[in-house]
């Protein structure tokens, strides 16, 4: 194990929590595996049944195909719950029914790549109430999904990167992050927005973040990711992107009712992996600025 890998590992049990007995329940109920921290329980909803390739190239699970839901409470004792589950194109319609027909919101449905097969599409989910009933309106999405995959057979084999500097990559953005089956993931929060529901605080862990994942090797890599954006932010992260020569697939929001709102961007690109991160360190430095002659709803 390198210093590196010995310091992710110490920051994670550092702040990784033991799961309170209602969520345990949420995972029996889902049959899924998840961890609590911050307040939050993530469930991982992963699709590691699915080969993808993004204009030809294998990408992995971990590179932008792991779904999750996550659980937090209100000041009420109710819960708030948010999530995003990785679809195929003919599965979108009969998870939508699944979730619509159960008492559940779906509050955004859209694309994270371009020229990517299978397609594959991103429903954000929602719901509010006790965590075993939420879990019960969830579990028949869920058995849909698992029954899709059950459908494809033994899962594809793995697909091998080459050698990412996650130390220089760390550097260059600003964030350090963690890596899974070869690929490097940095996530960054928006502590500085306030975002609320219900007295529930809507963080990093309930899908208020920016993130960027690396995959490949530092000659050749892809970046994917999601920028978390005030509204007066958007244009300029999208010219910086631009600018960087990183493409932009999707604008969209993730929750609706919400106060301020929260816009964010999906984005894809390809060369060597320190062009890359510089592109992404341009946009996530553009984040937390005030409006221009205005005051950003931020704390």
């Amino acid at each position: 194990m390198t210093p590196w890998t010995i310091l992710l590992t110490a920051s994670w049990l550092a702040t990784a929590q033991a799961i309170p007995r209602e969520y345990e329940e949420v995972l029996t109920l889902l049959g899924k595996k998840g961890d609590f921290r911050e307040g939050v329980l993530k469930v991982n909803v992963p699709r590691a049944d699915l080969a993808v390739e993004i204009a030809g190239r294998p990408a992995p699970t971990p590179f932008g195909f792991g779904g999750w839901v996550a659980f937090t409470k209100g000041d009420d004792g109710s819960e708030v719950m948010m999530g995003d589950l990785v679809l195929t194109e003919d599965e979108v319609n009969p998870v939508m029914s699944a979730i619509l027909s159960n008492g559940l919101d779906v509050t955004a449905l859209h694309n994270h790549f371009f020229r990517e097969q299978p397609r594959m599409f991103y429903m954000h989910v929602h719901g509010r109430g006790k965590a075993s009933e939420l879990a019960r309106k969830l579990e028949p999405a869920i058995d849909w999904i698992d029954g899709a995959a059950r459908k494809r057979g033994a899962p594809p084999a793995a697909v091998v990167g080459g050698k990412l500097d996650a130390e220089r990559i760390a550097g260059i953005v600003g964030h350090t992050g963690e890596t899974s089956g070869g690929v490097y993931k940095i996530t960054i929060g928006r502590p500085d927005i306030d975002l609320r529901e219900h007295g529930a605080v809507i963080n990093a862990r309930m899908g208020l973040n920016t993130w960027a994942a690396f995959f490949g090797s530092d000659e050749d890599a892809m970046v994917a990711g999601d920028v978390a954006m005030l509204e007066h932010e958007v244009t300029p992260v999208l010219s910086s992107l631009r600018a960087s020569g990183i493409d932009v697939v999707a604008i969209h929001h993730h929750m609706t009712g919400t106060s301020p709102v929260v816009i964010f961007l999906h984005y894809y690109g390809a060369g060597p992996a320190g062009r890359l991160a510089e592109g992404v360190r341009a946009a996530v430095d553009l984040l937390g600025k005030p409006a221009p002659g205005a005051h950003a709803l931020i704390r």
